[in-house]
């Protein structure tokens, strides 16, 4: 019964972070991430590295409901998509090294200032 909760739990999750990746076209993080802490009770270095996994396919079908759209500026796409690679594989590495107490306050600081500048805009 445990397992069917927790599975359950993890769909909800997942449906949760689909539906607002594919609405805002990111942010699955911003939900993952502290479900996976505190909800499911995974630690915060495992729950990162499970959100940029679970990332990549809603991403991928995303993209391609944005490209059938017309609505995917593919030029801006491939530059950026260049840099988050470079920037992806560094972070990648810097993220075992970065102590729990401190990937916390960080990803916490970032969420708030994103939700700051979206609210003032």
């Amino acid at each position: 019964m445990n397992i069917i909760r927790s599975n359950t739990k993890l769909l909800i999750i997942g449906l949760i972070t689909g539906f607002v990746n594919g609405i805002f076209g990111s942010g699955g993080g911003t939900i993952i991430v502290p479900a996976l802490i505190f909800i499911i009770g995974i630690e915060d270095h495992k729950s990162h590295a499970t959100a940029i996994s679970v990332i990549l396919p809603l991403s991928i079908i995303s993209t391609i409901v944005y490209m059938s759209h017309g609505v995917l500026n593919l030029n801006i796409a491939v530059f950026v998509a260049i840099g988050g690679i470079v920037g992806g594989f560094i972070g990648a590495k810097l993220l075992n090294i970065i102590p729990s107490r401190i990937l916390r306050k960080i990803f916490g600081i970032f969420m708030i200032i994103a939700a700051i500048r979206l609210v003032i805009r």
